[in-house]
């Protein structure tokens, strides 16, 4: 997949007026909705950061990793907004990385990342020293998430399959490679309830037809049973807007927040027993959002790859 290509076609195909005129058009509760979230920071640019595709916290340092198609693949944010470093050139060697495709930071301070172009996982320490790559038995590794253990969620998009990866990342040691859930529609981002352990997925579905594909959001519990699901028509029947999914995250309550490429915003769509419930949090200012995380003061981290920028939110 040519990701520039896939971002246009979303923007170009999505039908359907912005997040403001649905809301004055649903005429009720979901246009008393507040924002709940006022921008505080707003990181990068063109030039900083190039058609960015994936971003992470560190939950210890409150760093921000972020993966992105320039000369250096991963830039490391500190708290205050400053470029502490950046890792990961194009090219064969260990630490290296050809087309960064997502990104997580474990618990233990490890950032991992998916490399598009040669299929494989990579791990690195904080420094950027390249401490373990898999690249055996995946066809398209794409999204991933860390759980509070220091494990790693991964999607793989070709195989549509849901991995769990455990290593020691610190004795460069690979313990388990795992796949836990496989028929999935070609999976990309994929968020981790650190409290609960639930699951949530974003499957990209192929159009029927002449008609442009559409996103399926998918709740899974801790041991992969399925709790709810629901594609961007389903979606469409009970919000007032079409909703496209790039990226997925849960709050601190076990909330799922999703992006949306039609409306340019960030929504909540509730916990997983609620599923689905219509909150927008973020409905201006966003161009393209592609990725989503929350920092450990509870900011919320917006990856725009429209303007190829990171915005940091507050609660208002």
């Amino acid at each position: 997949d040519c990701r520039p290509l896939l971002q246009l076609l979303e923007l170009l195909g999505p039908a359907g007026g912005g997040l403001a005129s649905a809301l004055g058009r649903s005429g009720g509760g979901a246009a008393a909705a507040p924002a709940g979230f006022g921008l505080r920071l707003c990181l990068g640019g063109w030039g900083s950061l190039v058609n960015p595709t994936g971003v992470a916290a560190c939950p210890g340092s409150g760093c921000l990793a972020v993966a992105h198609d320039g000369k250096k693949r991963i830039h490391v944010f500190g708290p205050s907004g400053v470029c502490l470093r950046r890792f990961g050139e194009r090219g064969d060697a260990d630490n290296d990385i050809k087309y960064a495709l997502d990104v997580t930071v474990t618990s233990d301070g490890h950032v991992v990342v998916t490399d598009g172009g040669d299929c494989s996982v990579k791990a690195f320490d904080f420094e950027g020293r390249g401490v373990l790559a898999v690249r055996e038995g995946f066809c398209l590794p794409w999204g991933l998430d860390a759980t509070p253990k220091s494990e790693v969620m991964l999607t793989d998009s070709e195989a549509g399959a849901l991995y769990r990866l455990a290593a020691d990342f610190r004795r460069r040691e690979l313990k388990k490679c795992q796949m836990i859930r496989s028929g999935l529609v070609s999976p990309r981002a994929v968020a981790v309830c650190p409290t609960s352990g639930a699951v949530v997925v974003i499957e990209h579905l192929k159009a029927r037809g002449p008609g442009k594909g559409s996103t399926r959001v998918k709740i899974l519990s801790a041991e992969m049973d399925l709790i709810g699901q629901m594609d961007s028509f389903g979606l469409n029947l009970v919000f007032p807007s079409r909703i496209h999914a790039t990226a997925v995250a849960f709050d601190k309550e076990g909330r799922v927040i999703v992006t949306d490429v039609c409306s340019h915003a960030v929504i909540c769509l509730g916990k997983p027993e609620e599923f689905p419930i219509f909150n927008p949090l973020i409905s201006h200012g966003l161009s393209y959002p592609v990725g989503l995380t929350y920092a450990a003061n509870n900011s919320l981290v917006v990856l725009d790859s429209g303007d190829h920028s990171i915005k940091i939110y507050s609660s208002t």
